[in-house]
């Protein structure tokens, strides 16, 4: 982990975490999720094994380190059970939580199984996963978004509004991670600024392409950025901060949060990943972008991910409603009409007589 004491695992589960980071070339943080995750899962076996509690002191500073070739082939889908119940049960994991671990565990012993071959058979394989809720997006409307470009655009008390005015507006037409966003350079730019490269997740690179909301932002702060009298530290740094180095993570939420507030949408519980959710709804509602289309701008692997964005709105819904044929049919027009009811029909056999 970056900037924090790494969690201490075994040989064998850190040669798996390596074949992740440097072969399927996952991200440092997801990494380190995978390592806390599996760090998670071997502690409940290892005391399972050697009968000590869950709620003891111990159990949080048990060492996993045993777990290896050998330990791993005694593993069972009863133990991964076992482990799934105690997180829902004992530490109150939501189903994502649980997935998510459980998916961790899943990827390891297909490592073991399939490029280690230390295992016959992946145990967890067949160990299906809590059903999770399909939550929509939570993500600003037209309005609301322009609401919170005004909030930064009129706030004369800041020195800072000129780059958080261009962070705002890269993230609600573009739709950024925030760590793409932060992580962008000078050099990233193209020279007529209609374009700049970013670096997604897994390190894969992409054009996003920018319209002149953008590139307008992009060119005023960029003057201010050249100019300032802060001495700058990370040079390349697009975004920097007071002190001249590449802008956090944190300072960016927190940002993006005082804007919130100030445009009067505090209380949304939104986030710079919810600006990304609003550009993305954005282009496919109001825009017109088709799904193929908004999986590149956003950099999905798959489209499964965004089809998520094509959700229908409540009022595509109501006018749907009063587009039926029927819609308008009462049924005083229909007893006013020369229309009769079935029992009101001549009797085929009396006039066949």
């Amino acid at each position: 982990m970056s900037n924090e004491k790494r969690i201490e695992t075994s040989e064998l589960i850190e040669r798996y975490l390596s074949y992740k980071l440097v072969v399927q070339e996952r991200s440092e943080k997801t990494v380190d999720e995978y390592r806390l995750d599996l760090r998670q899962f071997f502690r409940f076996v290892v005391a399972k094994r050697h009968g000590v509690m869950t709620d003891s002191d111990e159990y949080e500073n048990l060492s996993i380190e045993e777990v290896d070739e050998a330990f791993v082939k005694t593993v069972s889908a009863r133990d991964i059970l076992e482990f799934l119940t105690y997180e829902r049960n004992k530490r109150d994991n939501q189903p994502s939580a649980r997935a998510r671990k459980l998916s961790a565990i899943k990827s390891f012993f297909k490592y073991t199984t399939v490029h280690e071959r230390i295992t016959e058979k992946n145990v967890a394989a067949d160990i299906e996963g809590p059903k999770l809720k399909k939550a929509l997006p939570k993500f600003l409307t037209e309005e609301e978004s322009i609401e919170l470009l005004r909030a930064v655009a009129e706030d004369k008390h800041s020195h800072s509004r000129v780059r958080d005015y261009c962070m705002i507006t890269l993230f609600l037409n573009c739709g950024m991670r925030l760590s793409e966003l932060v992580g962008i350079n000078l050099s990233d730019i193209a020279t007529d600024m209609t374009s700049l490269r970013v670096v997604g997740k897994g390190n894969k690179e992409r054009m996003v392409y920018l319209n002149s909301a953008c590139t307008n932002a992009l060119a005023e702060w960029i003057v201010v950025r050249l100019n300032g009298k802060t001495v700058v530290k990370d040079k390349d740094a697009l975004f920097i901060s007071n002190r001249g180095t590449r802008i956090s993570n944190q300072m960016v939420q927190k940002t993006v949060e005082k804007y919130l507030k100030l445009a009067g949408l505090g209380n949304r519980k939104l986030s710079t990943h919810k600006l990304r959710h609003t550009a993305a709804t954005l282009l496919y509602q109001k825009g017109g972008v088709d799904v193929l289309t908004l999986k590149e701008i956003l950099g999905h692997e798959q489209l499964s991910t965004t089809q998520i964005y094509t959700h229908v709105s409540n009022k595509e819904v109501e006018r749907a409603a009063s587009l039926h044929p029927l819609a308008d049919i009462t049924r005083k027009e229909i007893v006013e009409s020369d229309m009769f009811y079935e029992e009101d029909a001549p009797n085929d056999s009396e006039e066949d007589k």
